[in-house]
């Protein structure tokens, strides 16, 4: 029977002493005080830890702990030692789970765009970087770097893509200019229309272009604004420069003033002394006026200037010049993460095991005394206790990892940093009250 000894009330007046040893009468399975280290092995269902000497005496030893735990001295406890071993596999790997889960989040902005693994059926890793999961990595802010590349460029600054140069002769009374085609040409001969070589050179094929500049002289305003002779300073202005002396030009101001005033100078010049304007409509170029002025097609060997870059195409194409990142890890599912080895979880992690385990054999148990609500024995009827093993267990499973889980984000690098500016400003505050030593020379 489940109970080893059933006394009821009739039976304590007719006997008042009865041995309760514990030997069951009916039951055929009942837990044995001690588990065994040769049969951990075959008896996990996943297998995943059985290269781990330190997690076979783990499991065979949570057979003792269960027996006692859940009072096999006084009943009998319908589980196998292979359920204890499987119990305790699960724990493990629950434990596992909840870390690396944590770990991600922590991590996940650093790791984007790095090389990812391949994994077999039980999530150990095959390919790929190994215990990245037990390894304190660089902040590398992937995830922000990206994002600034991709303003560059679309600012013009390059980022990590590279920013072209290319040009081409106006021809007089031709006002429009399908700047795509003039460019993919000259990147298809290696050669622009003069016949110099190009920087581009097979680079766009059938590929956009993004035009982030047109101009038709070079850039001056930097050398003149910070030239021997003149300037604009303090007391030039932005359309002419004055030439003074030395001591009346220039005044000790800060130096992002100076590049404030140079990047306003070199607007200034291309607005007010450039021959031209233009606007583009899907790389079609339109000059203003029309090239039969100023010289344009005149004999004079003027050029258009653009810079340009090529697009990239599909954002999850791989860059041809080098590794991108574009198939490195995206998510939580491609992080290079297996099971953490049994012998990196600390004194922490191995308790929580064991009373995950346990809560686990209670769920077994509940489950295997609810195959039949009552028990008859001669004269009585026994009432098995499966729903409240069950409703113990769910309620135990459920607040070890609640409990985990909630220390663990309390735990997250961001939080860490928080919590050491706390205690640093609060230091900082002592320290206001307290005297500061006197320098004796």
């Amino acid at each position: 029977m489940f109970y080893k000894t059933l006394i009821t009330e009739k039976e304590t007046i007719s006997m008042p002493t009865r041995d309760i040893s514990p030997i069951s009468e009916t039951s055929t399975v009942i837990l044995s005080s001690t588990g065994s280290t040769d049969d951990v092995a075959t008896a996990v269902p996943f297998g995943i830890y059985t290269g781990s000497a330190d997690f076979i005496s783990g499991a065979s030893l949570q057979v003792a702990y269960v027996f006692k735990k859940l009072g096999g001295d006084v009943v009998d406890i319908e589980l196998t030692p292979d359920n204890v071993y499987s119990a305790y596999e699960e724990a493990v790997l629950e434990y596992s789970y909840i870390i690396n889960l944590h770990q991600s989040q922590n991590v996940m902005s650093d790791f984007l765009g790095m090389t990812t693994g391949t994994f077999d059926h039980q999530g150990n890793i095959k390919t790929g970087p190994s215990n990245v999961n037990l390894k304190y990595p660089r902040f590398q802010f992937a995830y922000a770097r990206r994002i600034g590349d991709a303003v560059a460029t679309a600012a013009g600054f390059g980022g990590t893509t590279r920013i072209y140069s290319g040009s081409f002769t106006p021809v007089r009374k031709q006002q429009d200019y399908d700047l795509q085609t003039i460019l993919s040409s000259a990147s298809g001969t290696g050669l622009d229309d003069k016949g110099n070589p190009v920087p581009f050179s097979g680079a766009i094929g059938d590929k956009r272009v993004i035009i982030t500049r047109v101009y038709y002289v070079s850039p001056r305003a930097m050398w003149r604004f910070y030239g021997y002779y003149g300037g604009v300073n303090v007391v030039g202005n932005y359309s002419t420069y004055g030439q003074y002396a030395d001591d009346s030009t220039f005044e000790i101001v800060p130096t992002w003033q100076n590049k404030l005033q140079a990047i306003m100078y070199e607007d200034s010049i291309y607005t007010r002394t450039s021959h031209y304007s233009y606007e583009i409509k899907d790389n079609f170029l339109r000059l203003f006026p029309r090239p039969d002025h100023y010289g344009f097609g005149e004999g004079i060997d003027d050029r258009i200037w653009v810079q340009f870059y090529v697009d990239q195409g599909d954002a999850w194409e791989q860059n041809d010049r080098y590794d991108d990142g574009v198939n490195g890890i995206n998510n939580m599912n491609t992080l290079p993460f297996d099971n953490i080895p049994y012998e990196n979880i600390n004194a922490i992690g191995k308790q929580w095991i064991r009373n995950y385990a346990l809560a686990l054999c209670k769920e077994m148990l509940g489950q295997i005394r609810g195959k039949f609500t009552t028990m008859p024995i001669p004269g009585e009827t026994v009432t098995l206790n499966h729903s409240e093993l069950l409703s113990q267990a769910k309620d135990e499973q459920e607040k070890l990892k609640t409990q985990l889980m909630e220390m663990l984000d309390k735990m997250k690098y961001i939080d860490l940093a928080k919590n050491d500016q706390e205690m640093t400003d609060a230091a900082a505050a002592a320290l206001k009250n307290s005297p500061l030593p006197i320098f004796v020379g």
